[in-house]
């Protein structure tokens, strides 16, 4: 299984918005529907949000694959990870956190997953 980690591009922005090169509304403008999906099915993250402090921070993973249909691109649980993993094709797997109470969001991590998926 492939991953891409962005925590360098995290740290970028994050340094970014401390010496005032982007404001917090740049950063904090989560989708409401990225928004909706942290709140019914996200997973609550270990981590504090790095703008504003809370413990309000959820992981929510998003899928997309030739196979899934008219499920592509929608948020998934984590649970469903073993059955995306089964898949005979490619799919990949996008994770990203968002703060539930200032909105910030960013692409933590993606990855793909199948049985052939590219390595």
């Amino acid at each position: 299984m492939a991953a891409i980690d962005y925590r360098l591009a995290k740290r970028a922005v994050l340094r970014a918005v401390g010496v005032g090169m982007l404001s917090r509304m740049d950063v904090c403008d989560a989708h409401p529907d990225l928004l909706r999906a942290a709140r019914h099915i996200g997973e609550d993250a270990e981590d504090a949000c790095p703008i504003c402090g809370e413990n309000e921070l959820r992981l929510v993973l998003y899928a997309y694959g030739r196979d899934l249909k008219g499920g592509n691109g929608y948020a998934r649980r984590a649970e469903d990870l073993r059955e995306l993993s089964a898949r005979p094709n490619e799919v990949v797997c996008y994770i990203v956190e968002v703060c539930m109470e200032c909105n910030w969001n960013h692409l933590v991590r993606s990855f793909s997953t199948g049985r052939r998926a590219a390595v």
